[in-house]
């Protein structure tokens, strides 16, 4: 009896341990499904970025590297939204009510994020700026906690904003 519920207890320790991570957006991997909130209220789910190359960017205020990236993705945004880019930047404390970060909105071109809901996204090892790069067929093509330089954002989105739509979103 005591090993039964030993061996049971084990397995459910497993299952609660490996279910985030089997859950968890990969590399090469379709792209789990998520919905966020913008700061103005406004719903997006991956659905409705079908064929867009998207850049799901999770940051902090008191991260260094953070605010240093955030006016790159924001330039690199502004030179190629027009191709098919989607950043999403989603703030990763809720100690900083979103009135205090309306200035910021204000001069970004891409939204704050303000909820998230989906499974196998957030910080990659507690880590921020983690990104995520999701390609024009729902496929993730970047996981990393690292800031992005723009030789970098080149190097990685050049190729994806090159690449046309697939047929399939291409009709939406």
């Amino acid at each position: 009896m005591l090993r039964s519920l030993t061996g049971a207890l084990g397995a459910l320790i497993l299952i609660l341990i490996a279910g985030p991570a089997a859950a968890r957006a990969k590399v090469g991997q379709v792209a789990p499904a998520f919905t966020v909130t913008t700061f103005a209220g406004e719903k997006i789910a991956l659905e409705d970025l079908k064929g867009q190359v998207i850049v799901l960017n999770y940051w902090a205020t008191w991260c260094g590297p953070c605010r240093r990236e955030l006016p790159i993705l924001n330039a690199y945004y502004r030179r190629h939204s027009a191709r098919g880019l989607k950043i999403l930047a989603i703030t990763t404390e809720g100690s900083v009510p979103p009135a205090k970060l309306k200035p910021l909105e204000g001069l970004l071109s891409f939204p704050l994020i303000s909820r998230m809901s989906g499974r196998g996204y957030g910080t990659v090892g507690g880590a921020v700026p983690t990104n995520y790069v999701i390609d024009r067929a729902g496929v993730v093509r970047y996981a990393k906690a690292d800031a992005f330089s723009e030789a970098e954002l080149d190097a990685l989105l050049g190729p994806l904003l090159a690449a046309p739509a697939p047929a399939a979103a291409a009709a939406n």
